[in-house]
Protein backbone atom coordinates (compact mmCIF):
# COMPACT_ATOMS: atom_id res chain seq x y z
CA UNK A 1 0.00 0.00 0.00
CA UNK A 2 0.97 3.74 -0.47
CA UNK A 3 2.04 5.51 1.56
CA UNK A 4 0.39 9.66 1.56
CA UNK A 5 3.17 11.20 0.43
CA UNK A 6 3.80 8.58 -1.74
CA UNK A 7 0.31 8.79 -3.46
CA UNK A 8 0.20 12.37 -3.69
CA UNK A 9 3.29 11.60 -5.09
CA UNK A 10 2.11 9.24 -8.51
CA UNK A 11 -0.51 11.99 -8.59
CA UNK A 12 1.30 14.80 -9.31
CA UNK A 13 3.87 12.96 -12.19
CA UNK A 14 -0.06 11.74 -13.78
CA UNK A 15 -0.88 15.39 -13.86
CA UNK A 16 2.61 16.03 -15.83
CA UNK A 17 2.74 13.39 -18.04
CA UNK A 18 -0.79 14.42 -18.97
CA UNK A 19 0.40 17.94 -20.10
CA UNK A 20 3.13 15.90 -22.52
CA UNK A 21 0.02 15.91 -24.64
CA UNK A 22 0.19 19.53 -25.19
CA UNK A 23 3.84 19.50 -25.33
CA UNK A 24 5.91 20.13 -28.63
CA UNK A 25 7.92 16.84 -30.26
CA UNK A 26 11.02 16.06 -29.14
CA UNK A 27 13.68 18.07 -29.86
CA UNK A 28 17.56 17.53 -28.86
CA UNK A 29 19.75 20.61 -28.25
CA UNK A 30 23.92 19.99 -28.53
CA UNK A 31 26.66 21.81 -27.74
CA UNK A 32 24.51 22.86 -24.51
CA UNK A 33 25.91 25.36 -22.22
CA UNK A 34 25.51 24.89 -18.28
CA UNK A 35 24.66 28.61 -17.18
CA UNK A 36 25.69 30.00 -13.46
CA UNK A 37 22.57 30.79 -11.31
CA UNK A 38 21.82 31.24 -7.66
CA UNK A 39 18.37 29.28 -8.51
CA UNK A 40 20.39 25.93 -9.51
CA UNK A 41 20.36 22.68 -8.26
CA UNK A 42 20.92 19.29 -8.88
CA UNK A 43 17.85 18.53 -11.05
CA UNK A 44 17.15 21.43 -12.14
CA UNK A 45 19.12 24.40 -13.83
CA UNK A 46 19.65 27.29 -16.58
CA UNK A 47 21.48 26.33 -19.90
CA UNK A 48 22.33 27.86 -22.75
CA UNK A 49 21.14 25.95 -26.15
CA UNK A 50 22.02 28.25 -29.71
CA UNK A 51 21.13 31.65 -28.47
CA UNK A 52 18.51 30.65 -26.36
CA UNK A 53 18.56 30.68 -22.68
CA UNK A 54 16.25 27.22 -20.89
CA UNK A 55 16.00 25.84 -17.17
CA UNK A 56 15.37 22.01 -17.28
CA UNK A 57 14.38 19.84 -15.09
CA UNK A 58 15.62 16.55 -15.16
CA UNK A 59 13.58 13.56 -15.56
CA UNK A 60 12.59 10.17 -12.95
CA UNK A 61 14.95 11.61 -11.08
CA UNK A 62 15.07 13.89 -8.07
CA UNK A 63 18.00 15.94 -5.72
CA UNK A 64 17.14 17.52 -2.29
CA UNK A 65 16.94 21.16 -2.24
CA UNK A 66 19.76 23.25 -1.13
CA UNK A 67 17.50 25.57 1.28
CA UNK A 68 14.47 24.86 3.23
CA UNK A 69 12.22 27.33 1.61
CA UNK A 70 10.04 24.41 0.29
CA UNK A 71 9.52 22.31 4.15
CA UNK A 72 7.43 19.95 3.13
CA UNK A 73 9.87 18.92 0.19
CA UNK A 74 12.73 18.34 2.60
CA UNK A 75 11.05 16.68 5.11
CA UNK A 76 9.93 14.29 2.60
CA UNK A 77 13.78 14.00 1.45
CA UNK A 78 15.18 14.03 4.93
CA UNK A 79 12.94 10.76 5.12
CA UNK A 80 13.68 9.12 2.04
CA UNK A 81 17.21 9.38 2.83
CA UNK A 82 16.62 8.89 6.61
CA UNK A 83 18.87 11.68 7.34
CA UNK A 84 18.53 14.76 9.53
CA UNK A 85 16.96 18.08 7.65
CA UNK A 86 20.86 19.61 7.95
CA UNK A 87 22.25 16.44 6.36
CA UNK A 88 19.70 16.41 3.26
CA UNK A 89 20.25 20.41 2.62
CA UNK A 90 23.99 18.98 2.42
CA UNK A 91 23.12 16.39 0.19
CA UNK A 92 21.20 18.79 -1.84
CA UNK A 93 24.69 21.20 -2.26
CA UNK A 94 26.97 18.21 -3.16
CA UNK A 95 24.24 17.48 -5.84
CA UNK A 96 24.29 20.90 -6.98
CA UNK A 97 28.06 20.53 -7.38
CA UNK A 98 28.39 17.37 -9.02
CA UNK A 99 26.11 18.35 -11.52
CA UNK A 100 28.00 21.70 -12.10
CA UNK A 101 31.00 19.91 -12.58
CA UNK A 102 29.42 16.93 -15.16
CA UNK A 103 28.57 20.05 -17.07
CA UNK A 104 31.24 22.15 -17.58
CA UNK A 105 31.95 20.56 -20.94
CA UNK A 106 29.52 21.04 -23.90
CA UNK A 107 26.57 18.51 -23.39
CA UNK A 108 23.33 17.18 -24.81
CA UNK A 109 19.61 17.82 -23.96
CA UNK A 110 16.87 15.84 -24.78
CA UNK A 111 13.00 17.19 -24.79
CA UNK A 112 9.55 17.50 -25.43
CA UNK A 113 9.50 20.93 -23.53
CA UNK A 114 7.16 19.13 -20.81
CA UNK A 115 5.89 22.17 -18.33
CA UNK A 116 7.95 21.26 -15.52
CA UNK A 117 6.47 24.35 -13.43
CA UNK A 118 9.33 26.20 -12.32
CA UNK A 119 8.67 28.91 -9.77
CA UNK A 120 11.27 31.70 -11.86
CA UNK A 121 10.33 34.64 -14.91
CA UNK A 122 11.24 31.30 -17.50
CA UNK A 123 9.15 28.20 -17.96
CA UNK A 124 10.97 25.08 -16.82
CA UNK A 125 11.17 22.07 -19.09
CA UNK A 126 11.65 18.40 -18.17
CA UNK A 127 14.69 16.83 -20.37
CA UNK A 128 17.07 14.25 -20.23
CA UNK A 129 20.79 15.35 -20.17
CA UNK A 130 23.14 13.51 -21.87
CA UNK A 131 26.94 14.31 -20.55
CA UNK A 132 30.31 13.40 -22.30
CA UNK A 133 30.00 9.96 -20.34
CA UNK A 134 26.81 9.16 -18.96
CA UNK A 135 22.91 10.36 -18.83
CA UNK A 136 23.10 12.89 -15.69
CA UNK A 137 20.25 11.40 -13.90
CA UNK A 138 22.13 8.10 -13.93
CA UNK A 139 24.90 9.37 -12.45
CA UNK A 140 23.31 11.14 -9.92
CA UNK A 141 21.41 8.24 -8.71
CA UNK A 142 24.53 5.98 -8.85
CA UNK A 143 26.11 8.48 -6.94
CA UNK A 144 24.01 8.52 -3.97
CA UNK A 145 23.10 12.03 -4.88
CA UNK A 146 19.58 11.90 -6.39
CA UNK A 147 16.43 9.56 -5.54
CA UNK A 148 14.32 7.67 -8.24
CA UNK A 149 11.04 9.81 -8.77
CA UNK A 150 8.05 10.09 -11.03
CA UNK A 151 7.05 6.24 -11.75
CA UNK A 152 4.05 7.41 -13.43
CA UNK A 153 6.19 9.53 -15.94
CA UNK A 154 5.76 8.24 -19.56
CA UNK A 155 7.88 10.45 -21.67
CA UNK A 156 6.58 9.92 -25.28
CA UNK A 157 9.10 8.28 -27.82
CA UNK A 158 10.77 5.62 -24.96
CA UNK A 159 8.55 2.65 -25.56
CA UNK A 160 9.81 1.25 -22.24
CA UNK A 161 9.94 3.63 -19.70
CA UNK A 162 9.93 1.20 -17.23
CA UNK A 163 13.34 -0.09 -18.01
CA UNK A 164 14.99 2.79 -17.42
CA UNK A 165 13.37 3.13 -14.27
CA UNK A 166 14.18 -0.13 -12.97
CA UNK A 167 17.74 0.67 -13.89
CA UNK A 168 17.85 3.57 -11.79
CA UNK A 169 16.31 1.46 -8.89
CA UNK A 170 18.96 -0.84 -9.47
CA UNK A 171 21.64 1.97 -9.15
CA UNK A 172 19.74 3.20 -6.41
CA UNK A 173 20.38 -0.07 -4.25
CA UNK A 174 23.87 -0.52 -5.76
CA UNK A 175 24.39 3.35 -3.67
CA UNK A 176 22.78 2.49 -0.66
CA UNK A 177 24.91 -0.75 -0.38
CA UNK A 178 27.76 1.19 -1.21
CA UNK A 179 27.21 3.92 1.26
CA UNK A 180 28.06 6.74 -1.24
CA UNK A 181 26.85 9.65 -1.25
CA UNK A 182 23.55 10.60 0.43
CA UNK A 183 23.62 6.81 1.87
CA UNK A 184 26.90 7.30 3.44
CA UNK A 185 26.57 10.73 4.61
CA UNK A 186 26.24 9.63 8.39
CA UNK A 187 29.60 7.88 7.78
CA UNK A 188 31.45 11.21 6.04
CA UNK A 189 30.95 9.80 2.77
CA UNK A 190 29.03 12.14 0.84
CA UNK A 191 32.38 13.00 -1.25
CA UNK A 192 32.15 9.33 -1.94
CA UNK A 193 31.33 7.86 -5.38
CA UNK A 194 30.24 4.79 -7.02
CA UNK A 195 33.01 1.97 -7.47
CA UNK A 196 31.23 1.50 -11.00
CA UNK A 197 30.09 4.52 -12.67
CA UNK A 198 27.27 4.73 -15.55
CA UNK A 199 28.17 4.47 -19.16
CA UNK A 200 27.43 5.91 -22.52
CA UNK A 201 28.30 7.87 -24.70
CA UNK A 202 26.37 10.82 -27.08
CA UNK A 203 26.23 8.60 -29.95
CA UNK A 204 24.11 6.30 -28.22
CA UNK A 205 21.45 8.81 -27.04
CA UNK A 206 19.22 8.07 -29.61
CA UNK A 207 19.11 4.27 -28.10
CA UNK A 208 18.34 5.46 -24.66
CA UNK A 209 14.73 6.07 -25.93
CA UNK A 210 14.65 2.42 -27.82
CA UNK A 211 13.54 4.57 -30.66
CA UNK A 212 13.91 3.76 -34.58
CA UNK A 213 15.68 5.98 -36.58
CA UNK A 214 13.45 8.55 -38.01
CA UNK A 215 12.34 7.91 -41.73
CA UNK A 216 13.88 4.59 -41.37
CA UNK A 217 12.73 0.79 -41.75
CA UNK A 218 15.81 -0.65 -39.79
CA UNK A 219 16.22 -0.76 -36.23
CA UNK A 220 18.93 0.92 -34.15
CA UNK A 221 21.76 -0.92 -33.25
CA UNK A 222 24.10 1.68 -31.51
CA UNK A 223 26.62 -0.57 -33.25
CA UNK A 224 30.22 -0.69 -31.77
CA UNK A 225 33.18 -0.56 -34.61
CA UNK A 226 33.29 -3.16 -36.33
CA UNK A 227 29.31 -3.71 -36.42
CA UNK A 228 28.94 -5.65 -33.57
CA UNK A 229 26.88 -3.95 -31.18
CA UNK A 230 27.50 -2.22 -27.80
CA UNK A 231 26.87 -3.85 -24.80
CA UNK A 232 26.08 -1.12 -23.03
CA UNK A 233 24.09 1.14 -25.21
CA UNK A 234 22.51 -1.33 -27.93
CA UNK A 235 18.75 -0.78 -28.22
CA UNK A 236 15.65 -3.07 -27.22
CA UNK A 237 15.10 -3.68 -31.38
CA UNK A 238 18.83 -4.45 -31.50
CA UNK A 239 19.12 -6.73 -29.10
CA UNK A 240 15.82 -8.45 -30.06
CA UNK A 241 17.49 -8.79 -33.95
CA UNK A 242 19.89 -11.39 -32.54
CA UNK A 243 19.21 -14.84 -32.41
CA UNK A 244 18.30 -16.12 -29.22
CA UNK A 245 17.44 -13.08 -27.52
CA UNK A 246 13.67 -11.92 -27.38
CA UNK A 247 11.49 -9.70 -25.35
CA UNK A 248 12.28 -10.43 -21.75
CA UNK A 249 16.14 -11.18 -22.13
CA UNK A 250 16.39 -8.41 -23.90
CA UNK A 251 14.86 -6.15 -21.05
CA UNK A 252 16.91 -7.93 -18.82
CA UNK A 253 20.48 -7.55 -20.42
CA UNK A 254 19.15 -3.55 -20.24
CA UNK A 255 18.41 -3.58 -17.23
CA UNK A 256 21.51 -4.79 -16.09
CA UNK A 257 23.21 -2.10 -17.34
CA UNK A 258 26.29 -1.16 -17.02
CA UNK A 259 28.90 -3.73 -18.33
CA UNK A 260 32.35 -3.59 -17.80
CA UNK A 261 32.75 -6.05 -20.57
CA UNK A 262 30.59 -8.19 -22.29
CA UNK A 263 31.59 -10.90 -20.51
CA UNK A 264 29.09 -9.91 -18.01
CA UNK A 265 26.51 -10.99 -19.97
CA UNK A 266 27.40 -14.35 -18.37
CA UNK A 267 25.30 -12.92 -15.02
CA UNK A 268 22.38 -12.52 -16.76
CA UNK A 269 19.58 -14.50 -15.81
CA UNK A 270 18.58 -16.85 -18.66
CA UNK A 271 21.80 -16.56 -20.17
CA UNK A 272 23.98 -19.63 -19.20
CA UNK A 273 27.09 -20.99 -20.39
CA UNK A 274 25.81 -22.52 -23.58
CA UNK A 275 23.79 -19.38 -24.63
CA UNK A 276 26.77 -16.67 -23.39
CA UNK A 277 29.03 -18.23 -25.90
CA UNK A 278 26.58 -18.05 -29.11
CA UNK A 279 25.36 -14.38 -28.26
CA UNK A 280 29.20 -13.48 -27.50
CA UNK A 281 30.50 -12.54 -30.83
CA UNK A 282 27.52 -10.16 -31.32
CA UNK A 283 29.02 -8.00 -28.93
CA UNK A 284 32.43 -5.64 -28.59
Amino acid sequence: MKTAPQTSLVLILVLVTASVARAGGWQTFRDCRYLPNVANDGDSFHVQAGDKEYIFRLYFVDTPETDSSIPNRVAEQSKYFRVTIPQTLQIGHEAERFTRQKLMRPFTVRTCLQDARGRSRLPRYFAFVQTDTADLGELLVANGLARVFGAASDPPGMDRAEIEWEKLQRFERTAQEQRVGGWGIGAGRLSMRAAVQPRSSQDSFDAFFHRKAAGSAGKTTSSAPGGRLNVNTASMEALQDIPGIGHVLAGRIIEARPFQSPDDLRHVKGIGERKYEKLRPYFD
